[in-house]
């Protein structure tokens, strides 16, 4: 089988985040160094307070590093105004956090169509395509209940559609699965490997759950402050 040379997506240079406790400062990690190429499934575990989610933040530009830099393509995250990372987030990042932030009052097609509304896009443009994502997380007959009447598997599912509805590049999730039983989340992860091929998405996973981090093409493991990459097939079982 032939090497297909990776072109590298996401670089990280040194990455350092520190947080003021009272008259200490904590570091909650530092020197945080790799890359992350075009089409890779990579899974980032470690203890909880290990710094993840934080990472994950900076990753898509919702934080800001205390030292370091982190490159997406040929753009560095840190020197974007608020303004400039807003917009490259809705354009090139979707998100799905372990609870879904679904908006109650809005059914299962308007919650998708959000980010694209927030965007510019006409309503009608914008419920064309959130169809259509209601349909590839197989949801279009619950198109029209509001989110709170659905159940937990499917308002990760709906969340997930909103997070792609834009064609975003690159999905962070983080604990996508956390909150659910082990059958729905099962289903949820097989539904994120199969988008994640089927639109050639680059994606970063925080997750507990080894049976999911173990069938990722990466593995890298936060602690103590320090990151370094295992072999997916080393987790425990």
């Amino acid at each position: 089988m032939h090497q297909i040379e990776k072109i590298e997506l996401l670089r990280v240079e040194g990455l350092k985040k520190v947080f003021r406790s009272g008259t200490a400062d904590l570091v909650l990690f530092e020197n945080l160094s790799f890359s992350v190429g075009k089409g890779e499934m990579l899974a980032i575990v470690g203890e909880s307070g290990a710094g993840k989610s934080t990472l994950l933040h900076i990753l898509g530009a919702l934080d800001a590093a205390s030292a370091g830099a982190v490159y997406c393509g040929h753009l560095q995250l840190g020197s974007l105004s608020d303004e400039a990372a807003a917009e490259f987030r809705n354009r090139e990042i979707g998100f799905v956090w372990q609870f879904h932030y679904l908006l109650p009052e809005f059914t299962a097609l308007e919650n998708v169509a959000m980010p694209l509304l927030v965007r510019g896009a006409k309503r009608q443009d914008a419920e064309r395509e959130s169809a259509k994502w209601l349909r590839e997380v197989g949801l279009e007959t619950r198109a029209h209940h509001l989110a709170g009447e659905l159940s937990g598997g499917e308002q990760q599912r709906v969340a997930l559609a909103r997070a792609l509805v834009t064609r975003p590049q690159l999905l962070l999730a983080d604990e996508p699965t956390g909150d659910l039983d082990n059958r729905t989340a099962e289903s949820v992860f097989a539904l994120i490997t199969r988008l994640h091929s089927d639109y050639r998405l680059t994606s970063l996973l925080v997750t507990h759950n080894f049976a999911f981090a173990r069938r990722c093409d990466r593995v890298l493991r936060l602690q103590q402050g320090r990151i370094e990459e295992v072999t997916p097939e080393s987790l425990p079982a």
